[in-house]
């Protein structure tokens, strides 16, 4: 029989490395969409459109938080990442602009 402490310390582990492969994951993630956004940035500079799609915007929020909510993760908590994201790209267009 295995000692419970040990047997608690392996799956702390185990959790701990998929918590370090999904960061990862995450990362690269984040880096490959802000290069889609960096383009988009550069094409809305060269043909002089807003930084900003409000309606845009608005509707990938109401996206996500539909697919937080089929991945059961909290949708709130998925609008807060958005809404980071999207003023992040948003900032990056704007630096384009001038």
């Amino acid at each position: 029989m295995t000692d419970p402490v040990i047997r608690a310390a392996e799956l702390l582990k185990e959790h701990r490395e998929s918590i370090d492969r999904l960061d990862a994951i995450l990362v690269f993630t984040l880096a490959e969409r802000f290069k889609h956004t960096q383009a988009v940035g550069v094409l809305k500079a060269q043909h002089e459109l807003p930084p900003s799609d409000p309606a845009r915007e608005e509707k990938q929020i109401a996206r996500l938080q539909d697919l937080a909510t089929q991945a059961d993760l909290d949708p709130e908590f998925a609008k807060k990442f958005l809404n980071f994201v999207i003023q992040e790209v948003i900032q990056h267009h704007k630096q384009h602009q001038t």
